[in-house]
């Protein structure tokens, strides 16, 4: 039987991962958490504002899309890496595109609940709530997105469409930017996209994990998001 990762120790031994910017991607804000050690105060984001005039907005309906973290790890005996895994349903928020083109970034905001991320252990999952996430003082990652490469203009009725989004990620009070890989497919007013990006260990005040069963951890971890939205 596969040894877990992780909680193959005292959960006082471990750290998980976090978030950072992957390579290629466009250099993020300085870190602001207490979290992290620093003194400055936690980063946040402007609350969402009405969509300008004749832009034409996407909701994210609920329970239908999802979120998820891929962490690759090295396990004591066992021969080949795998990834641990975090997924969570609790996504909302709303993409508004301006008329004559672009995002409204102030009328646009995705945030994911982590309080309800799950991998495939509970306590790993209690782990990630308290110490890693510290969901009650942080209960929300969050993502404004400011440019989007490659997008027509005006987005078509119907078709596949492949582009960059840039913007700002928040999670634990440290906010970075980010830039998505993004593959949408828009079907009259029904919206599905898949959006990818990379990011490394520590831009969020975390650490890799140091203990046993995990031999390695590799410097990066992958975030996904899976979203199905409505014109509205």
């Amino acid at each position: 039987m596969r040894r877990r990762g992780w909680l193959g120790a005292a959960p006082g031994a471990l750290a998980l991962a976090a978030c950072g910017i992957a390579p290629g991607n466009t250099p993020g804000s300085e870190a602001t958490s207490a979290a992290g050690g620093s003194s400055a105060a936690p980063a946040s984001l402007p609350t969402p504002a009405a969509a300008p005039s004749g832009a034409t907005g996407f909701t994210v309906t609920p329970g239908q899309s999802r979120a998820t973290f891929r962490v690759r790890e090295q396990l004591v005996g066992v021969q080949l890496p795998s990834d641990a895994v975090g997924t969570t349903s609790a996504v909302t928020g709303r993409i508004a595109l301006r008329r004559e083109g672009g995002i409204a970034a102030e009328a646009s905001r995705v945030s994911v609940d982590l309080r309800e991320l799950r991998t495939d252990d509970p306590r790993r999952d209690s782990f990630i709530r308290q110490s890693t996430l510290r969901t009650n003082d942080f209960p929300l990652a969050e993502f404004m997105p400011r440019s989007a490469t490659s997008l027509p203009n005006p987005l078509p009725a119907s078709g596949e469409h492949t582009f960059r989004l840039s913007g700002t990620l928040l999670m634990r009070g440290v906010a970075r930017d980010v830039t998505w890989d993004v593959v949408a497919r828009r079907a009259g007013t029904q919206l599905s996209a898949r959006a990818t990006t990379t990011v490394r260990f520590g831009d969020f005040g975390m650490t890799p994990p140091r203990a046993e069963p995990v031999v390695m951890v590799i410097d990066e971890i992958r975030l996904e998001l899976d979203l199905v939205a409505a014109q509205a």
